[in-house]
């Protein structure tokens, strides 16, 4: 198996960032569970990147556990770049802007 690092987009940490402070408002501690689950979709992405559908040319989706978001992501070489990171409810266009 070949084996990939993960990259991410400026725009990532902003999108992290926001739903970890948006979590910890609504319930201390909760912002950290967030971080945790996005580290195992991470790590899940890592394990088997080609196990998620392809939603448009080259770009995938996996969805956090517990949270509604998704990890929308590219495959590039050995390289495994997250474009976003994003609450489900939001529009497509978000992340398609960032292609």
């Amino acid at each position: 198996m070949k084996p990939y690092r993960l990259e991410a987009e400026v725009a990532v940490e902003l999108d992290v960032e926001s739903a970890f402070k948006w979590y910890e408002t609504e319930e201390p501690g909760l912002g950290f569970e967030f971080l945790e689950q996005l580290r195992a979709a991470y790590g899940r992405i890592l394990a088997k990147p080609f196990g998620y559908q392809e939603l448009s040319t080259g770009i995938r989706r996996a969805l956090t556990r517990q949270f509604p978001y998704a990890v929308y992501f590219s495959i590039e070489d050995e390289t495994i770049l997250i474009l976003a990171v994003l609450h489900t409810a939001r529009a497509p266009a978000e992340w398609q802007r960032r292609i």
